[in-house]
Formats: C-alpha cells, sequence, structure tokens
C-alpha cells in the first residue's frame, strides 16, 4: 500500500496495483479500475516515484511489468 493525501490533509492509503489512471483537474485525480475515485494533494510525479518504490519493495521490476 502506498499513502496519499486527502485534500483534507488526512492520509489515506491505496493499492497501487488497482490504480487505472491518474488525471490532474488541478488537484490529482485518481480513478481504480473499480470505478471508484479519490481526488488527492498528492503531486503525480511524486506518486509515480512512490508507487515505483513499492513495486521495487515487493521484487516487482520493469521486467515484470
Amino acid at each position: 500500500m502506498i499513502s496519499v493525501t486527502r485534500l483534507d490533509g488526512s492520509r489515506y492509503w491505496i493499492n497501487p496495483h488497482m490504480i487505472e489512471s491518474m488525471e490532474r483537474t488541478p488537484d490529482l485525480t485518481i480513478t481504480f479500475f473499480s470505478g471508484k475515485k479519490v481526488v488527492v494533494r498528492d503531486n503525480p510525479e511524486d506518486l509515480i516515484q512512490c508507487i515505483i518504490d513499492y513495486r521495487k519493495q515487493i521484487g516487482i521490476n520493469k521486467q515484470e511489468l
């Protein structure tokens, strides 16, 4: 799981494997495969790096994706 920050400042943990897309409008809207959406304060580039770091931590490397 990775941590994101909601607009009210609270932390929220999400499963990065379930992210379908991210869109900046100007806040970052994360859409999951289920159709659920979460709006967060996080910078998309930072969030992508968190996803990469998480996958490295659990043993998934780029060649397997």
